[in-house]
């Protein structure tokens, strides 16, 4: 896998080292960096909205600079969804705003900014907060929300957002903002997997070897056991699990579609797939030559459960197999990753954690 984080890291550095690039630290970013700075010396708390597959290498950097006696919440999203609902994140909020009332009483209006690299789910939190704020419904039918975009970039400019009336949050939305430079090469490549920097910086292909690198060097795969079946010494779909082997699928089928990748059966086919590659693979996937002969047999085997042309041409059908995987990836169906430590006790006092 060394061989695949640093031609990953590669590709990003020499991007985000262009000048002009349009990639990586552009100079909207800049301006929009400068401008988060500026502010956050108004509001009364800055959350750092980080991705929870990615809880490190997605940290703000610009957020580093400030004193330990800035109010600051960090908040894992994408846990699939998170381990405490929307609701009990806003109870939380307004228990510290209770808190930092008692100690200026003159304050009637409260200012949160959200702040974190591209698409951590900023947008989709402030909106997520707007839906169960406190806010009367014809309030709530006139306020504006944030636009949310699977792509990275989209949030273009610092908007406020009502969340909550008695005593009134707003949330500042910012867009989301990278170090000018990042010299770690894992750090480039789980930025790139999870979606913070755009697909076509390193290459879908590579970014899907990297993903079937982790998948096979994991136990993720391992709860995929169940469906399959042993029959005569072969492995074969397990017919209580996939739904085309059910008896009522010939009522199913009209509406089911092969090449939509989305669906349940094909999800259920692509997790079987991978199984039974990875656990009758005979070489040792710690080995680099040997993961690389297990990743093109996966890609083979994808490339059937994906129902492709029999052809199996490199430069084409990789490339739509791996658009497909990683949307699965990023989209959970494939399981959950962390793709980088936690050190639970690495936060500074003066921060909290949601």
């Amino acid at each position: 896998m060394d061989s695949l984080v640093q031609k990953l890291g590669k590709a990003v550095k020499q991007v985000a080292r262009s000048r002009g690039s349009n990639w990586w630290y552009t100079p909207h970013m800049a301006a929009a960096s400068r401008a988060i700075a500026d502010r956050i010396p108004l509001v009364n708390f800055v959350i750092e909205v980080r991705d929870a597959r990615i809880p490190i290498s997605s940290e703000c950097e610009q957020l580093r600079n400030f004193p330990p006696s800035l109010r600051r919440i960090i908040v894992l999203n994408k846990t699939d969804l998170a381990n405490r609902s929307q609701m009990e994140f806003l109870n939380f909020l307004q228990a510290r705003v209770r808190e930092l009332k008692k100690l200026d009483s003159s304050g009637h209006t409260i200012t949160l900014m959200l702040v974190g690299i591209p698409n951590v789910g900023k947008s989709a939190l402030a909106n997520a907060l707007h839906q169960v704020g406190r806010i009367s419904a014809a309030e709530k039918g006139k306020l504006k929300h944030a636009v949310i975009s699977p792509y990275p970039g989209e949030t273009k400019n610092i908007t406020s957002f009502k969340i909550a009336s008695h005593p009134n949050i707003f949330v500042l939305d910012t867009p989301g903002v990278l170090p000018p430079e990042v010299t770690d090469d894992r750090v480039c490549s789980n930025l790139a997997l999870a979606g913070a920097i755009r697909d076509c910086v390193v290459g879908e292909i590579e970014l899907a070897q990297y993903f079937l690198s982790i998948l096979s060097l994991s136990d993720e795969y391992k709860k995929w056991g169940k469906l399959v079946v042993v029959e005569n010494g072969r492995a074969s779909i397990n017919q209580g699990a996939s739904i085309l082997a059910s008896s009522e699928s010939g009522k199913r089928q009209d509406r089911q579609y092969p090449t939509d990748h989305t669906q349940d059966f094909i999800v259920n086919n692509v997790r079987r797939a991978l199984f039974e590659a990875i656990s009758s693979f005979a070489g040792n996937a710690e080995n680099e030559e040997d993961l690389a002969r297990l990743i093109e047999v996966e890609f083979k085997v994808l490339h059937r459960v994906f129902h492709l042309p029999k052809e199996f041409d490199h430069d084409e059908n990789y490339g739509i197999v791996a658009t497909k995987l990683l949307n699965l990836y990023r989209t959970g169906r494939l399981g959950h990753y962390t793709l980088d430590p936690f050190p639970k006790n690495a936060w500074c006092s003066s921060s909290e954690m949601i």
